[in-house]
């Protein structure tokens, strides 16, 4: 008989290729899930994993059995949904990822609301980017996600994850208030060339949207400060060594010296709840319609 675990493991290791992200993926470390395969290729009988370079590749075994792994977790995953949607009960656990900005403006209210009405929920709440929140929702890991999609950097959405809109928001240059151009109302990114810019970490979504706006004005990005934290960033703006591409809901709070200028043509970024379509389970679904209402643009 084999191990659930083990079968996971396996799965992991052949969705992201590697045994280091299948532990980042599954939360455990790299020499737990070595452990993980060598039991299981001990129940399979056949080697499993080969040396490929640096890293390793399934053998012809291994892919025969990970394809059998992901019918099963799948068929599990089905029967944990059927189990949750008995008498449509919103109970249980619910874990929540989101980026900073949305945790904090949008979600305390709503698990306050779906608590009081829902006493045997518990929910659970991690905030990060969505490059790294999105493997952990397809790997089961997470419920529900919320993150950002920015107009020119649409966030990418995997097959079988749906998404809804929840908000939209208006995002705009922050500069120090002694900036030559903190006068202003609106800027063109353009007159931006040669500024030293502060942005969240490479890869992330914000970051990507800042690199590709600036350069379809033909500036060149130079981002000195790298910091996931908007608050942080405006905390270098206000001492006039960056600017920074901030959303509406991170102006507040924010430091005196800064100043917020509309960009033109206006930037702007959707904050979107997303889930594995298959386990829309009753607290999910809850949670998405407190947090829905009618989509909104915020200034």
């Amino acid at each position: 008989m084999f191990s659930i675990d083990r079968l996971r493991a396996l799965a992991a290791v052949a969705a992201h290729g590697s045994i280091a992200q299948a532990a980042k993926t599954l939360q455990l470390t790299p020499s737990g899930v070595s452990q993980q395969l060598a039991k299981l290729e001990h129940e399979a009988g056949h080697p499993l994993l080969e040396p490929h370079g640096r890293s390793v590749r399934l053998t012809h075994a291994g892919r025969v059995l990970a394809t059998h792994a992901d019918r099963l977790l799948a068929q599990l995953a089905a029967a944990e949904r059927d189990l949750a949607d008995l008498g449509d009960d919103v109970i249980g656990p619910l874990r929540i990822g989101g980026v900073g900005s949305a945790v904090r403006t949008l979600l305390p209210r709503a698990l306050a609301a779906l608590t009081a009405a829902h006493p045997r929920l518990t929910p659970t709440v991690r905030d990060g980017e969505a490059v790294d929140l999105m493997p952990l929702l397809l790997a089961g890991t997470l419920d529900l996600l919320l993150v950002e999609s920015w107009a020119n950097r649409p966030v990418f959405v995997p097959e079988g994850v749906s998404v809804r809109t929840l908000t939209s928001e208006d995002a705009y240059v922050a500069v120090a208030a002694d900036h030559p151009l903190g006068d202003r109302e609106t800027i063109g990114l353009a007159e931006l060339a040669g500024t030293a810019w502060a942005g969240c970490p490479p890869g992330t979504e914000p970051y990507e949207a800042l690199l590709q706006a600036l350069r379809a004005h033909g500036v060149e990005p130079d981002v000195h400060y790298t910091v996931a934290e908007h608050l942080t960033q405006l905390a270098l703006v206000e001492q006039g060594l960056a600017a920074a591409l901030i959303p509406a809901m991170s102006r507040r709070p924010a430091p005196p010296g800064v100043r917020f200028l509309r960009t033109r043509p206006a930037l702007y970024r959707d904050i979107k709840a997303a889930w594995l379509t298959r386990a829309a389970s009753p607290p999910v679904r809850a949670c998405v319609n407190i947090l829905s209402g009618p989509p909104t643009r915020a200034p």
